[in-house]
């Protein structure tokens, strides 16, 4: 077993390499370590701060949908909380039929029984499952509509003058179930996964549809009303 060496043998140098100093190039050269050696270690070393970094990153991501917040399932309140209203009684002040949830950065709209839907039967309730409507055991129906106008992603606002949706960066304008009315947006409304089954709200934000087409005639679930053509 070799003998320690007598710290007042040391060379300043190697003090600095021992001590945590900045003469770490010294130690080096005494090893007789090449410029190609030290390349090498400091890109290995480098490599394995990216990779650590893109870990950390990866963690980050995950780590919401473990948490409960943006990016996996978000327990909301109560379903008594959101009363539901008929397109034309939509308030978003009073509480009717409309309501913003920050963390889930989408509105809670909640479609009252009488709602007077266009299609019917199958030919509805297929379209309305495919559109992320839910419908409730009181005949009301629910969807959660992410906050992101599908043009330029705005946040868009519910206009009570309107009753809808319209985007105040382009005018896109969106009906109280998210289908597109007019203006620039490619498409309708995105919208997340919604589940009311139990107790409270609970809406998945980790699942997005965002495949929702302009309506058309055999795919308009709602009619434009007078108030909403009006919109400016």
């Amino acid at each position: 077993m070799a003998t320690p060496k007598d710290s007042s043998t040391r060379t300043p140098q190697e003090y600095e390499v021992l001590a945590g100093g900045g003469a770490e190039a010294a130690e080096l050269a005494r090893q007789g370590l090449s410029r190609r050696q030290l390349l090498r270690g400091v890109v290995g070393l480098t490599a394995g701060l990216v990779g650590i970094e893109s870990i950390g990153a990866g963690l980050v991501f995950i780590y919401p949908t473990l948490v409960g917040a943006f990016g996996g399932k978000i327990t909301l309140q109560p379903k008594a909380s959101y009363p539901a209203a008929a397109p034309g009684e939509f308030d978003f002040d009073k509480g009717k039929g409309v309501f913003y949830e920050a963390q889930a950065k989408s509105y809670i709209m909640h479609l009252a029984p009488e709602t007077p839907w266009v299609l019917s039967g199958s030919q509805f309730s297929d379209l309305a499952d495919s559109e992320n409507l839910v419908k409730d055991t009181d005949g009301s129906y629910w969807i959660a509509i992410y906050q992101r106008c599908v043009h330029l992603g705005c946040k868009f606002l519910f206009r009570n003058d309107c009753q809808s949706f319209k985007c105040p960066c382009h005018g896109s304008h969106y009906n109280v179930d998210g289908e597109w009315l007019s203006g620039p947006a490619p498409r309708s409304n995105d919208r997340f996964v919604i589940d009311v089954s139990g107790a409270n709200v609970v809406v998945d934000t980790g699942k997005l549809n965002n495949t929702v087409q302009h309506p058309n005639d055999s795919t308009r679930l709602l009619q434009e009303t007078a108030i909403q053509t009006k919109c400016d």
